[in-house]
């Protein structure tokens, strides 16, 4: 049967790369759409692509419209005689334009055509999830029901970011990864700006803190190329740069500046569903409860070091390892990696077929109150509790960091009335120091080695 396959992501993420690595020269058609342009500008770039896939079916004469385009696109298609007709839309969300008629216009040319046949790829990919996720998996008109397959490609994990790095011919260790990880996140078209030669400073002050660095630009691209009315998008990110917890609907719309209504929720779910915050609901609470969190590391960092910062050139990294900014950023960003790397945890736990809800818990009390950043709650009678620490090596618990987890633990269980079993699971760098206040508190210690599953 004939597949209508749509692909998204974040942008960055890899989508073309591998569309174009699975299929190569084997396309019937291939176009990518242009960004900010006209219906008249859309339709030339159609008509100057099909000049190069097949100029005996073009005249001179540009398509008026896309229904005459798709019309064109047809015969390309059927003149093809290899066994499958692999049609490659990228950058999709880019071809509907205003009064366009373009999503119209493909849903003819699925529904009449190429849904009829038995040979036909058809694959649309875009950076702009929500418009991938509300115009085509949701669709309430032609296209209804009509996706056959759909990808959400994800960053890569810190695995796959290894195995990357080698392939590059990097001798990285363990701990020289995590940190390109906790600036860069597992976009490979950051990852690929690495130079394997260079140490991880060399190269962040090099993508960051140099005039005309890649990913000092990178920011304000990277969201006015998503979403039309960027500025509001960008509002949010930054609010929640300043809240590592995180901030609930209306704590985050006041720090935005964003009014409430319709127009806000748009945003944060276009936010949420290219992978830039997460919304969470904490442990027992309800879905009015939720609070919004910014999970992408990238920028995190921008914003943390960067953005109105007059650090540049050499050195301009290390300068500021250390510094309590330093310190809080990453502890952020490791907890960020935790969370994202919760499948080798629960392997780890030995708990990969047990059923979980992974949430966050935070105290109602003023005085003496409590916060946990990542509670895993078992099927099998079991919470894991756990206590993401980033250190430069083995961490110790204090005296005073002993009491203030027994304090978490007692208060946790009395505020939720759980009667399961409380397990204290540290995940940490470099492991733990093995000390009276370990042996009694933890039940689970997990190194940077289990993220890397």
């Amino acid at each position: 049967k004939s597949e209508f396959l749509i692909l998204y992501g974040r942008r960055r993420v890899g989508k073309t790369f591998l569309i174009n690595q699975k299929f190569g020269e084997y396309f019937t058609f291939r176009m990518t759409a242009l960004g900010n342009a006209t219906l008249s500008q859309q339709l030339i770039n159609f008509h100057t692509t099909m000049q190069t896939c097949a100029p005996h079916l073009v005249t001179d004469h540009v398509p008026d419209n896309w229904f005459s385009a798709f019309q064109l696109l047809i015969r390309l298609a059927s003149e093809d005689k290899r066994p499958r007709k692999v049609i490659f839309f990228d950058e999709l969300p880019w071809f509907d334009t205003y009064g366009s008629d373009f999503l119209q216009a493909l849903e003819h040319f699925w529904n009449s055509w190429a849904s009829l046949r038995s040979d036909v790829l058809l694959i649309g990919c875009g950076s702009a999830a929500s418009w991938m996720i509300n115009h085509l998996i949701h669709n309430r008109g032609g296209l209804h029901n009509r996706i056959t397959e759909r990808i959400q490609l994800h960053p890569f994990t810190l695995a796959e970011t290894e195995a990357f790095m080698k392939a590059k011919g990097g001798v990285f260790d363990r701990y020289q990864l995590l940190e390109f990880y906790m600036a860069l996140g597992g976009i490979p078209y950051y990852l690929e700006n690495v130079q394997v030669n260079r140490s991880v400073a060399q190269n962040i002050d090099r993508m960051f803190f140099t005039p005309g660095a890649i990913l000092n630009l990178e920011y304000g691209d990277l969201y006015r190329s998503l979403f039309t009315r960027a500025e509001r998008h960008i509002a949010v990110v930054e609010a929640l740069a300043q809240k590592s917890k995180g901030l609930s609907r209306k704590e985050l719309l006041t720090a935005a500046g964003l009014p409430d209504g319709g127009s806000a929720t748009v945003t944060l779910d276009e936010l949420e569903q290219s992978g830039f915050i997460r919304r969470y609901f904490p442990f027992g609470k309800t879905k009015r409860d939720a609070l919004f969190q910014l999970i992408d590391p990238y920028s995190l960092f921008y914003l943390t070091f960067v953005k109105d910062s007059k650090a540049e050139g050499k050195g301009a990294w290390l300068a500021q390892i250390n510094s309590p900014r330093w310190r809080a950023w990453s502890g952020h960003a490791f907890e960020y990696i935790c969370r994202y790397h919760i499948d080798p945890i629960k392997k780890h736990l030995g708990i990969s077929g047990v059923y979980t809800e992974v949430s966050t818990w935070r105290s109602q009390r003023g005085e003496n109150g409590a916060q946990i950043d990542l509670l895993i709650n078992r099927n099998d009678r079991v919470i894991n509790i756990c206590e993401m620490k980033f250190s430069v090596k083995a961490f110790t618990i204090t005296k005073d960091y002993a009491d203030n987890l027994r304090n978490k633990i007692s208060v946790f269980r009395e505020e939720t009335g759980t009667n399961k079993t409380l397990f204290l699971t540290m995940i940490t760098t470099f492991g733990l120091k093995a000390n009276n206040h370990s042996v009694q508190l933890v039940n689970d210690s997990l190194d940077m080695e289990a993220l890397f599953l």
